[in-house]
């Protein structure tokens, strides 16, 4: 029997890194369903800016997710503004792309705080303030890369392994709460993140528009692996029971192995700015480095 879809209409929902792409659309979605949406992004003109686009109550404002005390300050004001948490979706993350014996430690540091740390942080946060309620939704957005590995993004593989991980304990932790757990496994989509990495065979590049239509399915029918497009759940059902050297034929045939020859100049602007993206983390890491 058919499951009733939960309305989202006045649920009050988060969104990190919403200022762009992925982001914007969960952002866009969570709108349209009737959601109050707040938006977090490092660019805080940019976060304003598409709040004001929807309308509303819809708020915006400047966050690096590798602070905490200001994280936590953020869902503290939310809070404050709009009501009680519902929904949380820890979006924000960047993928540099190289080879891993030439990642600079400040890289893997960023992508460690950024994609898997505020992860882990956010997820804690949500869970004090919605257990108590005994409602709520996490929604967590990981990568097809957190089942799967490719050439030069092997710092981003492993993040994203973490935040599947994560999600997996949390989901058994919170069984009969009330608080439902939701991770999100797009394959590469149309945004600047993958921008140059060339495309994989089978699996169509998704938008962010296909992303966060699935995504607002699983809040509305609560799901917890949710794969953009659909096929990859069976692409990466069947390769896991493969032995691994056919599994690992079938990852170069689905061009995987090609990601690390993504063209440098379409991603030059990309990769500026995500070398940009965790103010707070680089600063606390030159603190330490400058006091050993």
């Amino acid at each position: 029997m058919a499951k009733t879809p939960r309305s989202l209409t006045g649920k009050v929902a988060v969104v990190t890194g919403g200022a762009r792409g992925i982001g914007q659309a969960l952002a866009r979605a969570l709108a349209r369903e009737g959601a109050i949406v707040a938006i977090g992004d490092l660019d805080g003109a940019g976060a304003q800016d598409a709040a004001a686009e929807l309308g509303g109550r819809a708020y915006g404002a400047a966050l690096d997710v590798t602070d905490r005390p200001a994280f936590a300050a953020f869902l503290d004001d939310v809070e404050q503004r709009l009501g009680p948490l519902d929904i949380l979706v820890n979006n924000a993350g960047i993928m540099p792309l190289t080879p891993l014996d030439e990642e600079a430690d400040a890289s893997v540091t960023r992508q460690l705080e950024i994609n898997l740390h505020a992860v882990i942080f956010g997820t804690q946060e949500a869970m004090r303030r919605m257990r108590p309620r005994d409602t709520g939704h996490i929604v967590n957005i990981a990568s097809l890369a957190g089942r799967a590995a490719g050439p030069g993004i092997a710092t981003y593989c492993a993040t994203k392994h973490g935040v599947i991980g994560l999600s997996e304990a949390v989901r058994a932790e919170l069984r009969g709460t009330g608080v439902e757990v939701t991770v999100v496994m797009p394959g590469f989509a149309a945004t600047e993140l993958a921008a140059g990495v060339p495309d994989l065979r089978f699996v169509p590049r998704v938008t962010p528009e296909d992303i966060a239509a699935a995504t607002v399915a699983a809040l509305k029918v609560p799901r917890f692996d949710v794969w953009v497009p659909k096929r990859l759940a069976g692409i990466i059902a069947v390769a896991a029971v493969l032995p691994r050297p056919l599994r690992e034929w079938v990852a170069r045939a689905m061009n995987s192995q090609k990601v690390v020859h993504a063209d440098r100049a379409q991603r030059a602007a990309y990769e500026a700015r995500a070398a940009a993206s965790a103010p707070h983390a680089d600063e606390t890491a030159f603190e330490e480095e400058t006091a050993a």
